[in-house]
């Protein structure tokens, strides 16, 4: 049997994790910031450069439900733990002896994950640091919109290792990126730089990676600051409105716009312009 190793892997610049890793730590954690109206999550296994094991995906479903109910919470910031990577996608090494059942039990399990981050009422974006592969950055791309430090990759290197990628990207990285770049990047598992992810519209900013955190709360504290309510209205009218004839688009933008012409939180926006404050909003009261 061949011994002879291969360069096939270089590009992805990462391995598996070693199997002597101790987590004395949850996987995932949750800082609740400026009073508890900003939640920051945190992928927290950075020794395994954040790849998700079944049970860390248990735990991140667990932590964002807990979050969607808790209507004290504005805005959602998810991130990983250290500056080398946000997530490098599923724990292969843990996948290594999985059966079939096993397998697709997981695969059950992290579809959950995403759809739960998906489907969040609340705004949530991605603060990527580092690498962001597979399953890493289809959490990512499951987001409202993502800012990037600038030793940030995006890659989805399943191809290269027998499978179609089913975390999401065939279907939300062709509307990040040109279809046609989106295919280049499922079909040959290169990655793409946070520069190029920028240039192409997939990441709103770049900042240092001793900044990405700063710029993430400054960006979270704007939108917590402002109506939860119509936050919450317009990123349901945005979402809805994907991919429909555009009559049927404005029609669910308007269903919104009248909801919040009649609410509370407009009369103290419009009263706090004109009184020169800052206005106080209620949390949603759905």
């Amino acid at each position: 049997m061949s011994t002879a190793g291969t360069n096939r892997w270089d590009t992805l610049d990462f391995g598996p994790p070693g199997s002597d890793l101790e987590q004395t730590e949850p996987p995932v954690t949750v800082d609740y910031r400026s009073g508890g109206a900003v939640a920051v999550i945190t992928l927290n296994r950075p020794r395994a450069d954040n790849a998700i094991t079944t049970e860390m995906g248990a735990l991140l479903t667990e932590v964002v439900e807990t979050i969607a109910v808790r209507p004290a919470v504005r805005v959602v910031v998810l991130t990983g733990a250290g500056d080398r990577a946000f997530s490098v996608g599923s724990d292969l090494r843990q996948r290594k002896n999985m059966t079939k059942e096993d397998w697709l039990r997981q695969r059950q399990d992290f579809d959950r994950t995403l759809y739960t981050v998906r489907q969040l009422r609340k705004p949530i974006f991605a603060a990527v640091n580092g690498i962001a592969y597979g399953g890493g950055s289809e959490l990512a791309q499951s987001t409202d919109f993502i800012i990037a430090a600038e030793n940030a990759t995006f890659g989805q290197p399943e191809a290269m290792l027998g499978l179609a990628a089913g975390g999401g990207s065939p279907a939300l990285l062709p509307r990040l990126l040109p279809p046609g770049k989106a295919l280049q990047m499922l079909m040959t598992g290169d990655p793409i730089t946070a520069d190029e992810a920028h240039r192409l519209g997939m990441v709103n900013e770049i900042h240092p990676s001793s900044g990405l955190m700063d710029a993430a709360m400054r960006i979270a504290e704007k939108i917590a600051s402002n109506s939860p309510t119509a936050v919450q209205a317009v990123k349901r009218a945005v979402r809805l409105g994907e991919g429909q004839p555009i009559e049927q688009a404005i029609a669910i933008m308007m269903d919104s716009h009248w909801r919040s012409a009649i609410h509370p939180d407009r009369i103290e926006g419009i009263g706090a312009f004109n009184d020169d404050r800052e206005p106080t909003f209620a949390d949603p009261d759905y």
